[in-house]
């Protein structure tokens, strides 16, 4: 039996699987249930755990999975796929559904979508480059719309389990909803994955590390390249 914060927070994670491929930050975690410090969101965490409802997956950053829901709950857990050499994640808008990858794929399956160099989870680099190369991507990843790759440099968003060196799968949009992680060009010049918040008229580019401001800019001044929907880490 769960208490009703422990059940809020199951589905609240379960629902964050589902949008975004990865689980919240234990920030917005605590803002979801109205509570007042993480060391809240730790015990409740651990009482999911102990029940037998999450995992945490060990030597990822952030990563929980979610093993059942409650009783009478009318969706599904969504697992997160185990590293077997890739590691591919798909998340999306409020209206789409995070679909596991099938055990393995064929490489005839794959479909090749053009690398356009780098982008910085971090300092902000020069705009995207031309195409570099392709790169072959599981078909799971790929739900309609132009796609493009981008190799990840920098730790700005390794608390939404962005890692230097992955690569992100971009489905090409100029609009996205707040708190959907995008490729913004700022001021036509520089590149960055940042998270998307909506103040008002301002555009707020959040990173997910503590150790990174989040930058303000007006509307003019920030660009919508993409959208994240799935990454590859090679191990």
């Amino acid at each position: 039996m769960l208490t009703q914060k422990q059940k809020d927070l199951l589905l609240f994670i379960h629902e964050r699987l589902q949008q975004a491929g990865v689980p919240p930050s234990f920030d917005e975690m605590k803002d979801a249930l109205d509570l007042k410090s993480k060391s809240g969101i730790h015990r409740l965490i651990t009482a999911l755990v102990e029940r037998g409802f999450i995992r945490r997956l060990p030597h990822r950053a952030r990563a929980i999975e979610v093993i059942k829901l409650p009783e009478g709950s009318d969706t599904s857990p969504s697992r997160q796929p185990e590293p077997t050499g890739l590691r591919s994640i798909e998340g999306g808008m409020s209206t789409a559904s995070r679909k596991p990858p099938p055990p393995a794929y064929q490489a005839s399956q794959a479909i090749p979508i053009p690398v356009m160099g780098r982008i910085a989870a971090g300092t902000p680099i020069s705009a995207i480059q031309d195409h570099t190369h392709d790169i072959d991507c599981p078909p799971d990843l790929i739900s309609g719309g132009e796609h493009f790759a981008l190799e990840v440099r920098g730790d700005s968003m390794i608390d939404a389990g962005i890692h230097d060196g992955d690569t992100v799968i971009i489905r090409r949009c100029d609009t996205a909803q707040n708190g959907d992680i995008i490729v913004a060009l700022v001021e036509k010049e520089e590149a960055t994955l940042k998270r998307l918040r909506k103040k008002g008229s301002a555009i707020a580019l959040e990173a997910a590390n503590p150790a990174y401001e989040t930058r303000i800019f007006g509307p003019e001044q920030v660009d919508i390249q993409g959208r994240l929907v799935g990454l590859i880490r090679r191990y």
